[in-house]
């Protein structure tokens, strides 16, 4: 019988009565996350989620990583079936993990008998199985506390099946099943970590980043269209709303005092993505904004430019530090692009002495100089939209 993928579920198990909900969402993600990759079929049983390969021409490895990838699963592994007969089993486990058993020193047989019909137990199981294996390979010890090798041996509904250990998948719940969200992208570090860790709770995103010519150059913009791209081999397909700025940080730097530069540019920036979110019909905004790590991060900073926000703002690096935030980016694969030395807008017209701790009616004051209504209108009127997606 064929080489499969077994993907073991996460949270999703926990959901009661919506469980179905989330497992047909969870399927529907990997059909489309593995498409590029051959035909495959992918359904649910018995708290595990079943991808078989239906040609010769599957590539099983691609499939295999990307699966891994997909918020809601916790667990990947890649497994032989066969009948469900222990002496099937037996050789199915000798053929399959053959090179595994002759590397080994060490290892146990572990069963989940998940088809209760079945005439052993699962520890009959693994005694007869791993007897046969240590006739076959006499050099292998038994070691049932911690085993070079543990073959695993699951009985269910359909068939027996082999492998070795499992790879840790991505966890989180099935994007889709949490809304969807509006998520501010620069080109730094904290923004696309910022993303991921949402998407990772089930939210559909849709990024928006603010685009300054001449003050930011198209490798700039290249470089946030790289770290989107790389955010779809967790996140999915994702548009993009690209957002002229030039107009507003122009009114902002002529009618407004030097300090406040860059919490009134954020402020817009609030406004705009907020006026995204209205126009795709998303619930929050999503910010990479972290405590105290620069100055319009300080907590009064961060009162005033939420002050112009309706909707709620989602902050999942906001207790981190900044090694912390590195670590994740490195993980995900977008540290290498974000460290780019590409300029975006909020370098633009950086302060030498920003407000840290501002008052909200020195704020207001202030913004009665610019055109707010105005600037906003004439950029969102010319907001260009890319959908993004990992083979595209």
């Amino acid at each position: 019988m064929n080489e499969i993928i077994l993907l073991k579920l996460g949270e999703v198990v926990l959901k009661g009565l919506n469980r179905r909900a989330f497992e047909d969402k969870l399927n529907a993600n990997i059909r489309r996350r593995i498409q590029h990759y051959g035909s495959f079929h992918v359904y649910s049983k018995q708290s595990a989620i079943y991808v078989e390969p239906q040609g010769e021409d599957c590539d099983l490895d691609g499939a295999y990583g990307a699966c891994r990838q997909v918020f809601g699963i916790v667990a990947a592994v890649r497994a032989r079936s066969c009948p469900k007969d222990k002496d099937a089993i037996f050789h199915c486990a000798r053929n399959y993990l053959d090179s595994e058993l002759r590397a080994a020193k060490t290892f146990k047989v572990e069963t989940k008998r998940a088809d209760k019909h079945f005439p052993l137990n699962s520890m009959e199981i693994s005694q007869y199985v791993g007897g046969l294996l240590h006739d076959a390979y006499p050099h292998l010890k038994v070691d049932v506390r911690a085993p070079e090798l543990c073959v695993h041996v699951e009985v269910r509904e359909k068939a027996a099946y082999v492998h070795g250990p499992s790879q840790p998948g991505a966890g989180g719940l099935p994007i889709g099943m949490g809304g969807t969200a509006v998520s501010l992208l620069s080109g730094g570090i904290d923004s696309p970590v910022a993303s991921y860790m949402i998407a990772k709770r089930g939210v559909q995103l849709e990024l928006v980043h603010f685009y300054a010519p001449p003050y930011t150059s198209q490798m700039a913009l290249d470089k946030v269209i790289q770290l989107a791209r790389e955010l779809t081999s967790w996140c999915g397909r994702m548009k993009l709303h690209i957002v002229p700025f030039t107009e507003i940080q122009e009114a902002i730097h002529r009618s407004c005092p030097e300090d406040h530069f860059t919490l009134i540019m954020r402020r817009f920036m609030m406004r705009l993505a907020q006026a995204v979110a209205r126009r795709t019909g998303a619930k929050a905004l999503v910010t990479g904004e972290s405590l105290g790590q620069v100055a319009s991060q300080t907590m009064d900073a961060l009162a005033v430019s939420g002050q112009v926000c309706e909707l709620p703002v989602l902050r999942p690096v906001i207790g981190m530090d900044k090694q912390e935030i590195i670590l994740i980016s490195r993980k995900i694969g977008t540290f290498d692009t974000s460290i780019q030395p590409y300029e975006d807008c909020c370098t633009v017209f950086t302060p030498r002495h920003p407000k840290t701790h501002p008052h909200l009616d020195e704020v207001l004051e202030y913004e009665k100089a610019l055109d707010i209504d105005g600037l906003m209108e004439r950029a969102m009127a010319n907001v260009e939209r890319m959908t993004i997606s990992m083979h595209g």
